[in-house]
């Protein structure tokens, strides 16, 4: 098959960010997933501010936007609620199927070469075995996901999950009620309400417990099961693995990993696709310099802030009695909220 200077394999957010900004760097690209598009994942579907300035460096664009934009975050827990706009810019509650298909678009306009519904079978020194052939490839990213095959084919070692939960989504019919993105927070869960439309909303659950469900969690929560009381389901069920995970490494000889194959950082910061986005620019970079242990420094950057928040954030969902008082603080000094809020959203400048 036909050479090319970069393999990524897995063609989810992370993998067509990664051949995308290669691209915009005049590298000659092929991307393969098994799967077709669009494809689909449970996540929370909010872009913040970051994310939408990333997309757009990317070229990642839209004449009208694609969902529902929202203003800022308010969390709420047992009648305390604190809220904040973001500092600059707004956030866009969107679909994942949707934002994969502009992707594509996109990735199909700078020209990336793509395969779907092609497996890779491994990697090597030749390059990338496929459908029975090897595509001799100078540079290979693995964008395969938590459970990532490059990131075992390379060598690259994982560690267990520093901590690990499961997150179950559902879309419903319903007018959004908040120009905010809400989390609600509860006994060992949280779930998040995103306006994604005019009429519909996405709430996704997350917690420890792989059995619990949304219908059994909204009974923690009153006020939100009352608003989604009678509202159709515009979608099934639908779950999820996140969890902390940090790599020691992100790169051996020519292979890189990218997104949730590299390392992840808890659902509960909302940063999982920005962060991937954000790598993907440093990837690229460090690729056109041919030096990848540019990226492994960058990597390590761009992941201590979500890891941070992420860990911030895990406590007040264990120690109940933390979380109470800083709650009722943040609502009697809102600029408290503000503040975190600011810092969570602190992304590189991509003018």
């Amino acid at each position: 098959m036909q050479p090319t200077d970069l393999f990524v394999i897995g063609g989810g957010p992370a993998g067509l960010a990664a051949a995308i900004a290669a691209r915009l760097k005049g590298l000659n690209v092929t991307l393969a997933d098994g799967a077709r598009p669009p494809i689909d994942k449970a996540c929370g579907e909010g872009l913040m501010p970051d994310g939408l300035a990333a997309l757009r460096s990317l070229g990642v664009k839209w004449d009208s936007p694609p969902g529902q934009s929202f203003r800022g975050i308010r969390f709420i827990d047992r009648g305390v609620s604190v809220e904040s706009s973001f500092p600059e810019g707004y956030a866009l509650g969107v679909r994942r199927t949707v934002l994969h298909s502009k992707m594509v678009e996109a990735a199909t306009a700078a020209g990336v070469r793509m395969l779907w519904g092609a497996p890779v079978s491994g990697i090597g020194p030749e390059g990338v075995s496929i459908a029975g052939d090897i595509v001799p490839a100078r540079w290979i990213v693995g964008a395969d996901g938590f459970h990532s095959r490059v990131r075992r084919w390379a060598g690259l070692a994982a560690k267990p999950p520093e901590s690990q939960r499961f997150g179950f989504r559902i879309h419903y019919r319903v007018a959004p009620w908040s120009d905010c993105m809400e989390l609600h927070w509860g006994a060992g869960c949280q779930i998040y309400v995103t306006p994604i439309g005019p009429q519909e909303v996405c709430a996704a659950l997350i917690s420890r417990n792989p059995r619990l469900r949304l219908d059994e969690a909204l009974a923690q929560f009153p006020q939100l099961a009352a608003r989604l009381a009678g509202s159709p389901r515009a979608t099934t069920e639908r779950g999820a693995v996140t969890a902390n995970r940090r790599l020691p490494r992100v790169y051996r000889g020519n292979v890189a990993l990218i997104g949730d194959a590299s390392g992840s950082v808890d659902a509960i910061t909302g940063e999982g696709l920005c962060l991937s986005f954000h790598q993907a620019i440093a990837l690229a970079d460090s690729l056109a310099c041919g030096d990848l242990a540019r990226y492994q420094a960058a990597h390590r950057r761009l992941a201590r802030r979500p890891t941070l928040m992420s860990k911030l954030m895990l406590t007040m969902d264990r120690r109940t009695w933390l979380r109470k008082p800083a709650f009722r603080a943040m609502a009697f000094e809102p600029r408290i909220f503000r503040a975190l809020l600011s810092f969570h959203l602190c992304a590189p400048n991509f003018s």
